[in-house]
């Protein structure tokens, strides 16, 4: 967003900037002075009128001075050369010379007048003011110090409705929920902000709707396999009935594991400060309890801000994950920074690479031997990741070397969260 921001910024400023570098230039060449064979005729004539009142004996003209040599000063060849062409033009060629005693000093025609001397008159000066390169650049720093405010004022109003947009999709929730936009501010952010809202109830409906479908779904199956259990003891083979009944109780388990995932999506679990080690600890005794193999490493006093049972339910399922699949789990607790962080290893075969990003996806199975080797619908790593994220929190899974699984679970830890 700052970058589509700059650009329309950058695009103002070169476009306000160059319309008023062509007007200054048009401008400067408007005003120009006007060239010098323009105004070396009317000089001419009046040093033509001069030398004549001169010759009249009327006296000494205004402005005028008699010298017996010319004005001091460099001799100017190129004004010197237009004088003369312009008395030649106007009279009587005369022996003229157009001298300047310094850089900003006028100019001044010296006329050879005999037997009086050197007639000396100032030279009208025609040219741009001194410093004027001066004045110019700082009437264009002026210019684009204007028009960067302006610019980035616009630039910022005309984004403050995508830069709304990014702010909402940041602020979006692991179930897909946005927090209610204020609609104020603007026109523009009015109408952003109304259509993130009604976006936002569409969504939130959306979702619930799906959710109470998966809930009516898996509470509906009950019904019809209950009646399929009744008539499954009446098979006679005891083989084939075992293997009805195998069927139905992993079918129940689906059905359960599809009901507490929708119960865990929308549940309102309430928040306290949770201490992990003695969690950790009673969950480790309870898979121990169940012949799970659970090794426990450090256990720091932390604590986090949590749903007691949410969250002990999606640590139970992932440490159940490592030390079913894994032949044992190894459970350590640490911190860094602000986040309490759960590692749970296994020395189990892992996972394949190119399936670790669909691992945490409902139903999900590495490969279809394992539904029939151990107990499980699938859900477990799909629930633990709803809590977790639920609480601010992120879970991570990679592959060990030389063989295994590393879960990462991170949670703020509790004086981090705003109670």
């Amino acid at each position: 967003m700052s970058s589509l921001r700059t650009r329309i910024a950058a695009l103002l400023i070169a476009a306000i900037v160059s319309v008023v570098v062509l007007a200054s230039y048009a401008a400067t060449q408007v005003m120009q002075p006007p060239s010098p064979q323009a105004t070396m005729e009317p000089v001419a004539m009046q040093i033509h009128l001069t030398v004549a009142l001169l010759g009249h004996g009327s006296g000494e003209a205004p402005r005028t001075e008699l010298r017996p040599e010319p004005a001091p000063g460099e001799i100017d060849m190129h004004e010197t050369g237009f004088l003369r062409e312009a008395l030649r033009r106007t009279g009587t060629p005369l022996d003229v010379v157009v001298t300047r005693q310094g850089e900003r000093q006028p100019l001044v025609a010296s006329v050879h007048v005999l037997p009086q001397g050197w007639l000396v008159l100032p030279i009208p000066d025609m040219s741009p003011p001194p410093g004027r390169w001066q004045v110019l650049a700082v009437w264009l720093v002026l210019i684009v110090l204007g028009s960067a405010a302006i610019s980035l004022h616009a630039a910022r109003r005309l984004t403050r409705p995508l830069q709304l947009l990014e702010d909402a999709v940041d602020r979006v929730g692991p179930d897909g929920g946005l927090e209610q936009i204020p609609e104020t501010g603007t026109g523009e952010v009015r109408t952003a902000a109304r259509a993130l809202n009604r976006l936002s109830a569409q969504l939130r409906q959306a979702m619930e709707s799906r959710m109470r479908l998966v809930a009516a779904a898996g509470h509906d199956l009950r019904t019809p396999m209950t009646r399929m259990r009744l008539r499954a003891e009446f098979i006679e083979d005891e083989a084939e009935r075992a293997k009805w009944l195998l069927d139905l109780e992993e079918l129940d388990m689906i059905a359960d594991s599809a009901i507490r995932l929708v119960r865990e999506e929308v549940g309102a679990d309430g928040a306290e400060p949770i201490r992990l080690d003695p969690l950790l600890r009673q969950i480790a005794s309870e898979l121990c309890a169940l012949d799970q193999k659970v090794e426990l490493g450090e256990l720091p006093p932390l604590t986090v801000h949590a749903g007691p049972i949410a969250l002990k339910r999606a640590l139970r399922n992932l440490i159940a994950n490592a030390a079913t699949h894994g032949g044992g789990a190894r459970v350590a607790l640490g911190r860094q920074g602000d986040h309490a962080v759960i590692r749970i290893e296994d020395d189990g075969p892992g996972v394949p690479p190119e399936l670790l990003a669909q691992i945490f996806e409902p139903f999900f199975r590495v490969d279809q031997a394992r539904r029939k080797s151990f107990p499980g619908a699938g859900l477990g790593l799909a629930i633990a990741r709803e809590i977790i994220e639920r609480h601010g929190g992120s879970i991570a899974i990679s592959n060990r070397e030389p063989h295994g699984l590393l879960q990462i679970c991170r949670l703020p830890c509790a004086e981090t969260v705003a109670i």
